[in-house]
């Protein structure tokens, strides 16, 4: 068949490219913006001994962010501290202030040491907190015991 050659593009040309590329990633982004700009919104904080995981929705669910404690850099046994769970709740009010919301609603879930402190970061917000629920689910007959032990 041959060789096929390959076009080789100059720095200049590479660079316009780039830079329409980075264009159109911010006009998306400023257009996902404008379309999103809600007024009422939901965190959701889930607080396990692993993570620490908020996500942003407006009143019908739909996500509009997430944040990690993982994805904020942290690693390890790290993501499931206090102190994780603060950055992560002050990046998603600054995700929260950017879309336009000032009324939420939390919902907090699970058991980890991360719960109180991502409460108090996002209370520091200039938001309206409109409720604060604990959704944790609690087992109401717990597992099946085990058999008797037989001698």
């Amino acid at each position: 068949m041959g060789k096929k050659r390959v076009a080789e593009k100059t720095e200049e040309e590479l660079l316009a490219e780039k830079e329409e590329r980075e264009k159109a990633i911010r006009e998306k982004e400023k257009s996902a913006i404008k379309k999103s700009r809600v007024k009422e919104g939901r965190i959701y904080i889930n607080a396990t001994y692993n993570n620490t995981v908020i996500t942003l929705t407006d009143k019908s669910g739909d996500t509009l962010a997430w944040v990690t404690a993982g994805s904020l850099g942290f690693k390890g046994t790290k993501k499931a501290t206090p102190y994780a769970a603060s950055r992560v709740a002050t990046v998603i009010g600054n995700k929260a202030e950017k879309i336009g919301i000032q009324e939420i609603d939390i919902y907090v879930k699970g058991v980890g040491s991360g719960r109180n402190s991502a409460l108090k970061a996002l209370s520091g917000r200039k938001m309206r907190i409109k409720s604060i629920r604990d959704v944790t689910p609690i087992p109401h007959n717990g597992c099946r015991p085990p058999k008797p032990r037989r001698v």
